[in-house]
């Protein structure tokens, strides 16, 4: 079973796991149920739109109280997205926002905040991953075939003072567009 920290964090790996088609996107439904143990579940369910093929997903939720979005969990790292997959997504979100808000509408303003908010969340997921003590995130963190060619591709982007530096550009980004 996979265990999640947040409702977030379910939404992105279902977002990451597409269907055997390679659609990612479904009609998705969701519930709680208590598990015999006496953790909670969320289950996600559905049919890919392309294939017909039934998805189901099941996370063991973390006991501890998630984070406000859209941050996707607490102060440890991910046990089901790896910290690459975590820099993609935050990559994505800022390629889609704005770097200077003015002449915005207020729908774009909405969007490139929020665009602006998830990268930063992302990146900082990334930091999690980093051992106290040490300066970068392992290779062995590393575990979804796009996180590892990432890695593979740009091992320097995962050092710590460089994580930082982007966490606080996105921070600066973000108090630029809420006094705008």
């Amino acid at each position: 079973m996979l265990l999640a920290r947040s409702a977030p964090e379910c939404r992105l790996y279902i977002d990451l796991n597409p269907c055997l088609c390679g659609m990612a996107s479904f009609g998705v439904r969701h519930h709680l149920r208590t598990e015999p143990d006496g953790l909670l579940a969320a289950v996600y369910e559905g049919t890919c739109p392309q294939c017909g093929l039934p998805r189901l997903f099941v996370f063991t939720l973390d006991p501890a109280l998630p984070p406000a979005p859209p941050a996707f969990g607490g102060p440890t790292p991910s046990r089901i997205i790896c910290p690459g997959q975590f820099a993609l997504v935050s990559d994505d979100a800022s390629s889609r926002a704005h770097v200077d808000p003015a002449g915005l509408s207020p729908a774009e303003h909405r969007a490139s905040r929020a665009n602006l908010a998830l990268a930063l969340a992302a990146i900082e997921e990334v930091v999690k991953f980093i051992p106290a003590g040490a300066d970068a995130v392992p290779p062995e963190a590393f575990t979804s075939m796009a996180g590892q060619q990432l890695y593979a591709v740009e091992p320097q982007r995962f050092q710590r003072y460089r994580l930082t530096a982007v966490a606080e550009a996105y921070r600066e980004l973000l108090n630029a567009h809420a006094t705008a």
